[in-house]
């Protein structure tokens, strides 16, 4: 408990999956949490269940592909709680009908992506890191994915918009370290959020499954634990790293559960 007491985060994308539970699990480590989501009813019915639950938490709503929005939940945290110090910046989006290879995906949607899952992150930071120079430090989080390591044979955008957050997080860093303010990215690998679960067929998990180096799919809480740590003091001096949580998924030669397999069968 209190691992981040007296800090203050917003948390974007908060209403669902990866982003309700670092938003919870930071509130119940003690800090007062902003949830911003396009889903405002979401986010409110979250932060209320926090509230009634003894945390301090609220809502705002948030279209993170818009500048004035982004800004407008950095200024309503800063209201309502008098600084920010920690910022996930967790919102992403994908489309598998339209972000397709190099010569069909959809031109609209790659801008669209790049909007959101590029651009919010540098506009969300933007607006956050004076409040963070004011308050003496912060700690700034992102979520990449391990999209941005690998390559697919569709997601094209998605891939490249994660690997320029993992970029994006080092310069942060970089740039503004001498503020005490850190930058750093999760890269989730599959995670059974309940959009995962709703539209992933049995095939496609058992697919994951069966190049895992451990035997079950991660949580969205696998997730929020990292947060809650690179938001807290315990990863002080830790500042432009991308931690890579997948379950070991691409950690091995490719050929090896296949190979298994083939030897098991000798």
């Amino acid at each position: 408990m209190n691992r981040v007491k007296n800090k203050v985060a917003l948390v974007t994308g908060g209403a669902s999956g990866i982003g309700l539970s670092a938003a919870s699990l930071l509130a119940k480590e003690g800090a007062k949490v902003v949830i911003a989501d396009f889903n405002v009813e979401g986010a409110k019915e979250a932060a209320a269940t926090l509230v009634n639950n003894g945390y301090e938490a609220a809502a705002v709503f948030l279209d993170a592909g818009n500048a004035s929005s982004i800004e407008a939940a950095v200024n309503f945290t800063v209201e309502r709680y008098g600084s920010l110090t920690v910022l996930f910046n967790n919102v992403g989006l994908t489309n598998l009908k339209k972000d397709l290879d190099i010569l069909n995906i959809d031109l609209d949607e790659w801008d669209r992506l790049v909007n959101v899952n590029l651009k919010s992150i540098l506009l969300g930071s933007r607006f956050a890191i004076p409040h963070m120079q004011k308050a003496g430090g912060g700690s700034i989080i992102n979520t990449a994915s391990m999209a941005a390591f690998a390559s697919d044979q569709i997601r094209t955008a998605y891939g490249a918009t994660k690997a320029g957050v993992v970029n994006m997080t080092r310069n942060i860093a970089t740039q503004f370290g001498k503020d005490h303010i850190r930058c750093n990215a999760v890269a989730p690998g599959l995670i059974l959020t309940p959009a995962a679960k709703n539209n992933m067929p049995e095939e496609m998990l058992a697919i994951y499954a069966k190049f895992n180096a451990l035997p079950y799919h991660g949580e969205a809480d696998d997730i929020g634990h990292a947060v809650v740590f690179l938001a807290s003091d315990e990863s002080k001096f830790m500042t432009g790293q991308t931690l890579q949580i997948e379950g070991g998924h691409y950690l091995a030669n490719p050929t090896i559960a296949d190979t298994n397999n083939w030897l098991a069968s000798l």
